[in-house]
């Protein structure tokens, strides 16, 4: 519904708007509303550039108890004309029925102007909102994504693009599903003396600021340390060396671990990680030659053992299960036949 209060352009408006949408001569039209008519309050014309002369022209046209439009030509253009910004000017200290009646008219006067022609609309109560900087800030936040709800932030983080890295810190690849972040050098000469046997534990992190996976610890580990390397508050990427015998021969296998503490992290952090996961095992076996023996994720060191590593590494072969036997029928006596055709000539039925 557009004239929700019956308040109409008068001619005079009508003719300013015009010759306002056609040229350059305004580049203010203060609009107030006066026995029940949008009349023009004020104009100024233009003489520098809009960022110039935007506050020397719109907030001396604002009055601190009583609600205006102001419109204000910007100079781009699209394809009616110049853009116009539209800002509606309710002060805190106006009267309830005056803010109502230029809340109900806002409409009417963006009709009556042309709606083609207006870029943002701005509504204020305080000045500072309607000062460039506070129309900056307004750019700023429609510019802006909108919150989004836990659910749509992992599913937002399950659709990242699908890319792939080389070892350089430079260079992306996309060719696994996932978020490939390319690997700090230090991270690359870690996990190459631990491919050479120098170092028989490695732990890697996501920096999600600079989007590398770095370096976290290459501290000597045995076993029975395994379970204070995991971090209890935050993701993490584990290479372990896990020396071991099995059936009489001795073994160095690599474990990846992928600890994952939970709802301990926030979303953003479970599900970077485990987008970034296939990426950099790909990697690492491919291109750094380190054959993964056993991968585990976990959501605490609690259960890393020597007796879960090794049935990990080493599962147990299953029984081969017996086929289901068919149950004997009951003993005694057949029941009677059941007719399931008539008998052919000749053929007796029982």
């Amino acid at each position: 519904m557009s004239h929700q209060t019956g308040i109409q352009a008068g001619n005079d408006v009508k003719d300013v708007f015009a010759n306002a949408r056609c040229g350059e001569q305004f580049r203010a039209l203060k609009i107030i509303i006066e026995e029940e008519q949008l009349t023009l309050g004020a104009t100024r014309k233009a003489s520098k550039k809009w960022e110039q002369e935007y506050d020397g022209l719109v907030l001396p046209l604002l009055e601190d108890d009583v609600p205006c439009y102001v419109l204000y030509r910007l100079d781009s253009t699209n394809n009616q004309g110049y853009e116009w910004i539209f800002l509606a000017w309710s002060p805190d200290n106006a009267s309830v029925r005056n803010k109502m009646l230029y809340a109900a008219t806002r409409a009417t006067l963006k009709k009556e102007f042309g709606g083609g022609h207006i870029k943002d609309e701005i509504f204020a109560t305080a000045k500072e909102e309607l000062s460039l900087s506070g129309y900056k800030k307004h750019l700023t936040s429609q510019a802006a994504p909108l919150p989004l709800t836990a659910a749509e932030e992992e599913l937002r983080q399950i659709k990242l693009n699908e890319v792939q890295t080389d070892i350089s810190v430079d260079t992306k690849h996309a060719t696994l599903q996932g978020v490939a972040f390319p690997l700090h050098q230090d991270a690359v000469a870690a996990l190459q003396r631990y491919r050479d046997k120098k170092l028989n534990y490695v732990r890697l992190e996501v920096d999600a600021e600079q989007e590398l996976i770095r370096l976290s610890s290459t501290e000597p580990t045995e076993v029975k340390d395994l379970p204070s390397r995991i971090c209890k508050d935050a993701p993490r990427y584990h290479f372990f060396l896990y020396k071991h015998s099995h059936e009489g021969d001795y073994l160095e296998s690599t474990v990846f671990i992928y600890s994952m503490p939970g709802y301990n992290c926030s979303i953003r952090d479970r599900m970077l990680y485990s987008s970034c996961k296939n990426p950099l095992i790909d990697m690492v076996e491919r291109t750094l030659q380190i054959e993964i023996e056993k991968k585990l994720e976990i959501d605490n060191g609690d259960d890393l053992t020597s007796d879960f590593l090794y049935e990990e590494v080493h599962p147990k072969q299953h029984a081969h299960k017996q086929a289901f036997a068919k149950p004997k029928g009951p003993a005694g006596k057949r029941g009677n036949r059941r007719i399931t055709r008539p008998p052919a000539e000749g053929e007796e039925e029982d």
